[in-house]
C-alpha cells in the first residue's frame, strides 16, 4: 500500500465515521434561526477543532494511550458506553431541545459571539463523541501505524485525508439551511431518533468489540466482526 491509497482508505472511514450527512439534523437543529454567515462559523469552528483533534492523535495517540496505561480494547468500551448514552438521549428524548438556542433571533449580525458561544455548547456531545467518536479515534491511532512504515509520504497522506474529511464536513454543515427548511421539526426530531437507534447499535458493537480483545475467546468474531471486510 502507497501513500496515496492509504490516505484515500483514512479519507473513505473518516467520512463514514464522522457521518456528517447523518449528523445534519442535529446541526440544523443547533443551528436555527441562524444566518448563513453564523452558520458557517459554526461548521468552520467544530470542523477545524475536529482536524486538529483526530491530528493530535494521529501522532500521539498510542503514546497517549500508553502513558496513561489504557489499552485500546477499555478505550472501545468507554467510548462505547459513552455512544450508549448518547444513543439513548437522541432515541427516547427530546434530544433536538437541548441544543435549542434563541441568540441568532437576537441578533443576527453577532456572528463571532454566535458561532463562539454555539462551539463551547457543541464540543460535548456533537463534535465529541457524535462525531469524533471511538471509532474515528481508533481508525486513526490504527492508520498511524501504518503511516508510520511509509515514512513522511504515509503521514503527509494522512494529514491530507482528515483534513479533506473536515472539509467535506464544513461544506455539508454550511449548507443546512436547505435541510432544516425541507425536513421541518417533525422531520428532524424522526431522523434523530432513527440515528439514536443506530447508535445504540454501534455502541454495543464498540463494546463488544471491546471485550473481544480484552478477553479473547469470549465472544465469537462472528459477533464482533458480523460482516467480512471488503477486500479481504
Amino acid at each position: 500500500m502507497n501513500a496515496v491509497d492509504l490516505g484515500v482508505n483514512l479519507f473513505v472511514t473518516l467520512f463514514a465515521l464522522l457521518d456528517p450527512i447523518g449528523n445534519l439534523p442535529i446541526f440544523a437543529a443547533a443551528t436555527a434561526g441562524a444566518t448563513l454567515r453564523q452558520r458557517i462559523s459554526v461548521s468552520a469552528l467544530i470542523c477545524v477543532f475536529a482536524a486538529v483533534f483526530l491530528a493530535f492523535f494521529l501522532f500521539t495517540g498510542l503514546a497517549l494511550l500508553q502513558f496513561f496505561g489504557i489499552s485500546l480494547a477499555a478505550f472501545r468500551i468507554a467510548g462505547g458506553i459513552l455512544l450508549l448514552f448518547l444513543g439513548l438521549d437522541m432515541a427516547r428524548g427530546d434530544f433536538l431541545a437541548m441544543f435549542a438556542d434563541k441568540d441568532a433571533l437576537a441578533d443576527s449580525q453577532d456572528v463571532r459571539g454566535y458561532a463562539r458561544r454555539r462551539f463551547q455548547r457543541l464540543v460535548v456531545p456533537f463534535a465529541i463523541p457524535l462525531m469524533i467518536g471511538p471509532g474515528a479515534i481508533s481508525a486513526v491511532i490504527i492508520q498511524a501505524g501504518e503511516a508510520a512504515k511509509l515514512g513522511y509520504a504515509g503521514t503527509i497522506g494522512s494529514v491530507v485525508a482528515i483534513a479533506a474529511a473536515c472539509a467535506v464536513s464544513f461544506v455539508c454543515f454550511a449548507l443546512t439551511g436547505s435541510l432544516s427548511r425541507l425536513l421541518g421539526e417533525v422531520g428532524m426530531a424522526i431522523i434523530v431518533k432513527v440515528l439514536g437507534l443506530i447508535l445504540c447499535a454501534l455502541a454495543i458493537q464498540f463494546i463488544l468489540l471491546g471485550l473481544g480483545e480484552a478477553v479473547p475467546g469470549m465472544i465469537s468474531g462472528a459477533v464482533t466482526t458480523p460482516y467480512p471486510a471488503v477486500g479481504r
